[in-house]
């Protein structure tokens, strides 16, 4: 069974979305482990200037560095990656393994992102849309597609 590891930047705190994460977590558990972890955010001043976003960066970065599954595909969550499809998502998720990859590990920043030196460790810089979506509800999104992937592989009625 694939290990699925969803790094994210912030924790969740509005009850809907924590329920939304328990529903795919269970839904889920039929077809991967899934291990979601909650790393906390940097402090920003509310006009932050690029030297301090930087280094916020930075610091998550090594945060979510110290986090990262060995031997582990990462997927970098971000607004200039490539657009899939949800078949397509599927398509990538069934050939990493097939190729061997026991473990995929996705990685979503808090609101100003992720840190290029993690961007550059992913075997796919995904995008979830060019419209921009709070980053809590983008946890959700993907674990929805991620849950969709697998239906797809088994050719549940699922996806439409």
């Amino acid at each position: 069974m694939q290990k699925i590891t969803i790094i994210c930047v912030g924790k969740l705190k509005e009850p809907f979305y924590i329920d939304a994460v328990a529903e795919y977590s269970k839904r889920l558990s039929r077809h991967c482990k899934l291990e979601i972890l909650e790393l906390p955010e940097s402090r920003l001043s509310d006009t932050p200037s690029q030297g301090e976003i930087a280094q916020a960066l930075a610091a998550e970065a090594a945060t979510i560095t110290a986090k990262l599954p060995k031997n582990t595909a990462i997927i970098a969550m971000c607004i200039e990656g490539k657009l899939l499809s949800s078949v397509a998502l599927s398509e990538k998720m069934e050939q990493m393994a097939t190729a061997g990859a026991s473990s995929v590990t996705f990685l979503i920043g808090g609101s100003v992102g992720l840190h290029q030196s993690l961007k550059d460790q992913a075997v796919l810089k995904l995008s979830m849309s060019p419209m921009t979506f709070p980053h809590h509800l983008a946890r959700i999104m993907l674990l929805e597609q991620v849950y969709r992937s697998y239906q797809i592989q088994v050719g549940s009625k699922y996806h439409k």
